[in-house]
């Protein structure tokens, strides 16, 4: 009687857990609509690239915070007021900077963000290599015997 208690609590906890995991998903959709089809496509395409300053690793389009909230309705606002999407990107740059940009700009300060990738595939490749040249002049210089498993040599 106890196994079924306990595993009727798992079951219902799970089934809580996967329930406030989606709405939680729901609460980030968003619902604005602006009433031209170009100004709906840039909003959707400004707020999926603006990174949410909570969150960090999502865009304001899908992120569930407040602040989010407020940085997709300044964008639908300055849309609406005629501004051009670089406008708008400026003034998203000017109040939070660079980092709310999920693909920063290239200039002098932001060229790390751009070069370590490709430093780092570089300095990878250069050790995978040494390890298996390291790895092949072993094989050349082992004497051993190796022994199969039918007793054969």
């Amino acid at each position: 009687m106890n196994r079924r208690k306990l595993a009727r609590g798992a079951t219902r906890g799970v089934a809580l857990l996967l329930a406030f995991t989606f709405a939680f998903r729901a609460m980030a959709i968003d619902t604005t609509v602006l009433p031209d089809a170009a100004k709906q496509a840039r909003y959707e395409a400004l707020t999926h690239e603006l990174r949410c300053m909570q969150c960090m690793n999502n865009s304001i389009a899908d992120s569930p915070v407040g602040l989010a909230s407020d940085l997709r309705r300044d964008v639908a606002e300055q849309i609406l007021a005629g501004k051009s999407d670089e406008e708008i990107r400026a003034s998203m740059v000017k109040r939070y900077g660079t980092v709310i940009l999920f693909t920063p700009p290239m200039n002098r300060s932001a060229a790390w963000v751009w070069l370590f990738p490709i430093f780092a595939a570089l300095g990878g490749l250069v050790v995978g290599v040494r390890i298996v040249r390291q790895r092949s002049k072993l094989v050349e210089q082992d004497d051993s015997v190796v022994e199969t498993g039918d007793g054969s040599r």
